[in-house]
């Protein structure tokens, strides 16, 4: 893109006052960036511009941040799209309002790409985890960039399975490009950068805020076709995504679970209010099934949650046997079934983890397990 063209962009992206919905209206009237500068103080003005944004778009200052964020794109795989770039991601220039600028770390092709948003809680059960972890990577491998917030629970499980799988992950950041939220995740964030991308609407040198969670949340589901939620409370930012998602005209699922886990309940209100119940990964593949058209059928794996025809014949050994006739009724933790069946921790982790895929079982608060009513 031309410097010129760009500085223009940053220009509007770093005056006061001009968020994405006044960008929009801006753009209705003047069509490009280059022409809004350009426009008598006189108009902007009845377009709602007040003082400090008129000091900035006619050039009696130049944001700092303009430099700043120059000098980042400078660097290697560093990318500023702006909404007339044809990289700019198809999806995410359809919502009402996008961003006019996105700073993109890593492969800015993948944005075009089908993805799937996987959201839910920080702080999910074992089982929760897992779960998201199991189906970001099936749907990794067939054919779904799976985007996420990189934060803590349900958002780093998801973006590691989806890794584990040699798929794609985007992870769409609160703060500038050049920081990462939290500290801990940098790793994990160099890791999504090598064969997907970091994106985020803020410039550089943006601290996380409590603010820009909602915005961010914003991005996650207009980059996706649809939006699953593995766990949430009823606070739950990820809430907050489903409902962009909904009101995007995008796809919303929730995953149900026990009950008696207070990080599910976020997910069966969702399914009250018409999200798509998944049991199995394939239930999205199903819904999505027109923009992944392209993706051959037989080169997706069986479902983590298929049903006992796809299970693995494992599921019917003895220890598996075992293992559910120690459980009874009543919640229990893995300590308990260790000693009951006296087998190792890692093999009853497993086949909980199996088993819950399949039904038989639910995680539930504390790291216990029970076994659904319903099996024999």
């Amino acid at each position: 893109m031309d410097r010129d063209v760009l500085e223009d962009w940053l220009r509007l992206r770093h005056a006061p006052e001009v968020g994405p919905a006044t960008l929009a209206r801006l753009l209705a009237h003047f069509s490009t960036p280059g022409a809004i500068l350009a426009a008598p103080a006189g108009r902007l003005r009845a377009l709602g511009l007040g003082d400090r944004a008129l000091a900035v778009l006619d050039g009696r200052e130049v944001p700092p941040g303009v430099a700043a964020d120059l000098r980042w794109a400078e660097g290697a795989d560093h990318h500023i799209l702006t909404l007339d770039d044809p990289r700019y991601p198809p999806m995410l220039r359809e919502i009402a309002a996008p961003p006019g600028v996105l700073y993109v770390t890593g492969n800015p092709d993948v944005l075009a790409d089908p993805q799937l948003a996987v959201v839910g809680s920080r702080h999910p059960t074992p089982g929760g985890a897992e779960s998201a972890r199991a189906f970001a990577a099936h749907l990794a491998r067939s054919g779904l960039v799976i985007t996420s917030g990189l934060a803590l629970g349900i958002d780093a499980a998801a973006h590691q399975g989806a890794l584990d799988a040699d798929g794609a992950t985007v992870a769409v950041m609160a703060t500038g490009p050049d920081r990462i939220y939290p500290a801990r995740h940098k790793a994990l964030a160099h890791r999504i950068a090598r064969t997907g991308a970091l994106v985020s609407e803020f410039p550089v040198g943006t601290h996380a805020r409590a603010e820009h969670f909602p915005q961010r949340n914003r991005l996650i589901s207009g980059l996706s076709a649809g939006t699953l939620v593995v766990e949430a409370a009823l606070g739950s930012g990820s809430l907050i995504t489903a409902r962009c998602a909904s009101e995007q005209g995008r796809e919303v699922f929730a995953m149900p679970g026990s009950i008696h886990n207070p990080v599910a309940r976020g997910c069966h209100r969702l399914i009250r209010q018409g999200a798509k119940l998944v049991e199995t990964a394939d239930d999205v593949l199903e819904e999505l099934a027109a923009i992944l058209r392209p993706v051959t059928a037989a080169a997706a794996p069986p479902s983590p949650a298929a049903d006992d025809a796809q299970v693995p014949d494992e599921a019917h050994d003895p220890d598996h046997e075992r293992l559910l006739q120690a459980m009874g009724f009543d919640p229990v933790t893995v300590d308990q079934l260790v000693s009951r069946t006296g087998l190792t921790v890692e093999a009853v982790s497993s086949m909980l983890l199996l088993m819950e895929l399949r039904g038989q079982v639910a995680s539930l608060s504390g790291g216990r397990y029970v076994r659904h009513q319903s099996e024999p």
